[in-house]
């Protein structure tokens, strides 16, 4: 009885978090008219794709669907990149001061974007990179959090490896790339994910920093899609499912990894 009782519990507990993105499919299945019927009708009498054709024709869809796209993969290849070297090097290698400047790295972490917002578009206007892709880029290559996690991974390997490592004539670099990194895929799979759903989400950043339509990001496209007096809801629902798909791939394929990686940091 109690494991039918957890059961229910659990479905229940999926259903009310499932039924946003199954509305926003059926508001833009929905015809325009439609739409702002009471009571709502989750099946509308007339459903197709119309919306999605009126969303290619409102804004260069494809354009800042492919901005968005490799923006969120470049940075975050950045960020494994540097957080992965940044986490041996905290976790691994001697220093003076490592613990001190550990925690003050990870005390950026309480520092939110919207202080950083003037500071960082005036040293991207002194270096003349206002309304370029690398200006939204510049911001993401390092990352607090994603240090911590893989440090904390890195810390669970243990170090006999890096020894019989040593007395076969490997150095720090042939440590890294061919024993922790394998041993930490779990972990790297998990902050891919965040990383690329922080970049894919990213509002506030690109929308100070880019002016041209041709840079834009989804999330930019998306607030376009917003009428000064009337919004057509079922188009901005058809831009916002588009949105959610590559996310959706992305965490079924790295699902795996993003469970066995909070089983092994410790992330309750």
């Amino acid at each position: 009885m109690r494991r039918i009782l957890g059961l229910a519990v659990v479905a229940a507990g999926a259903l009310v978090m499932l039924f946003p993105f199954a509305w926003a499919v059926i508001t833009s299945l929905t015809p325009g008219g439609a739409v702002l019927a009471t009571p709502p009708d989750f099946t509308p009498e007339g459903a197709g794709l119309d919306a999605y054709r009126r969303l290619l024709e409102a804004v260069p869809f494809w354009r800042i669907l492919f901005n968005s796209l490799w923006i969120g993969i470049v940075s975050t290849l950045l960020q494994l990149a540097t957080s992965a070297m940044a986490a041996y090097a905290f976790a691994r290698l001697p220093f003076p001061g490592r613990g001190a400047l550990f925690a003050v790295y990870l005390a950026t972490l309480m520092v939110p974007l919207q202080v950083l917002i003037v500071p960082l578009f005036i040293e991207m206007r002194m270096f003349n990179l206002v309304d370029t892709y690398f200006a939204v880029l510049a911001p993401t290559i390092a990352s607090a959090f994603g240090v911590f996690l893989l440090r904390q991974a890195i810390a669970q390997v243990p170090k006999e490896f890096d020894e019989a490592a040593v007395l076969d004539g490997a150095g720090h670099f042939r440590i890294f790339a061919f024993i922790v990194l394998p041993l930490i895929r779990p972990a790297l799979a998990t902050f891919a994910v965040f990383g690329f759903m922080a970049s894919w989400n990213s509002y506030l950043w690109p929308l100070v920093i880019i002016r041209s339509p041709e840079f834009m990001t989804l999330p930019l496209g998306l607030a376009e899609l917003h009428g000064r007096f009337t919004t057509e809801w079922n188009v901005v629902m058809a831009g916002s499912v588009v949105s959610v798909v590559p996310i959706l791939v992305l965490y079924l394929f790295a699902q795996k990894h993003v469970i066995a990686s909070v089983a092994q940091t410790g992330l309750k």
